[in-house]
């Protein structure tokens, strides 16, 4: 039997309605989820544990476990449902991305939403432009693929330098040198600060060996009085071993790799 193009059409156009017309400032979605924690109402997980932490009482304040959503508020005709991509009632579709596991809407596909099974949660950026690290514990960039230093659950922790939990942060992160783990934004913000030292283990972030070069120099152009020509027993940050070196106000030089990222025992 043929079927009836206008239908086609139509049931189209109905499920499009209202597409990246509501929602919030985390994500576009055409409905609001009931938390069953509180039993309030929030247009997304994040504005529920935003408008919880603000609350005056410690013992009030908690967050909302993603996959516990059960009903949600169509955002088009206001009706209350258990949660779906299509409306019961009117029949948009709630979300043009829909995650039945997370209970997760966006309608804003763009973003190349993809649900990752190791992770248990949702990515964004596409599923074949990422890889799960089993030891780090979560998915990175295909390009840090067997080019990454592991760090056991890096991103199952808090990003060392505003304290926002990285795992399922919505925020963009880069794994450092060391193999610790903060925002993108956070990372660029440390290099406007001429801050090149890792938050958490205080290896280099960045190929200081310009600097270190520039430091030879000065070094060399500005000898210590004869009152301060002693040795000093020093640990390096970057390669992790003890050296004896000459003291200078400047720096002191690793003996193994070089670095003057080092700290006087």
């Amino acid at each position: 039997m043929e079927q009836n193009s206008d239908s086609v059409v139509s049931t189209e156009t109905r499920e499009d309605f209202g597409k990246l017309q509501h929602g919030c400032e985390h994500y576009k979605r055409r409905c609001k989820i009931r938390a069953p924690c509180c039993n309030q109402i929030f247009p997304c997980r994040h504005c529920h544990n935003e408008a919880m932490s603000s609350l005056s009482n410690p013992n009030d304040r908690h967050e909302l476990v993603r996959r516990d959503v059960k009903l949600v508020i169509c955002s088009v005709c206001d009706i209350e449902q258990e949660a779906a991509k299509v409306c019961s009632n009117c029949g948009v579709n709630m979300g043009e991305y829909y995650c039945e596991i997370c209970k997760f809407y966006d309608d804003d596909t763009d973003k190349k939403q993809f649900h990752c099974d190791q992770c248990g949660i949702c990515r964004v950026g596409g599923r074949h432009n990422f890889f799960h690290c089993e030891k780090c514990g979560s998915c990175y960039s295909v390009g840090l693929q067997d080019n990454h230093l592991c760090v056991e659950n890096s991103m199952k922790n808090s990003c060392p330098v505003c304290y926002e939990y990285l795992f399922d942060s919505i925020k963009g992160t880069t794994v450092l040198r060391c193999g610790h783990t903060m925002h993108v934004e956070c990372f660029e913000e440390m290099a406007t600060q001429n801050q090149y030292r890792c938050p958490i283990c205080s290896k280099s972030i960045f190929d200081m060996s310009q600097n270190w070069g520039h430091l030879d120099q000065e070094i060399e152009t500005v000898p210590m009085p004869e009152e301060y020509n002693f040795e000093v027993s020093i640990l390096c940050n970057d390669c992790n071993t003890t050296s004896t070196v000459s003291f200078h106000i400047f720096g002191h030089k690793c003996r193994n790799c070089g670095s003057y990222n080092t700290r006087r025992q």
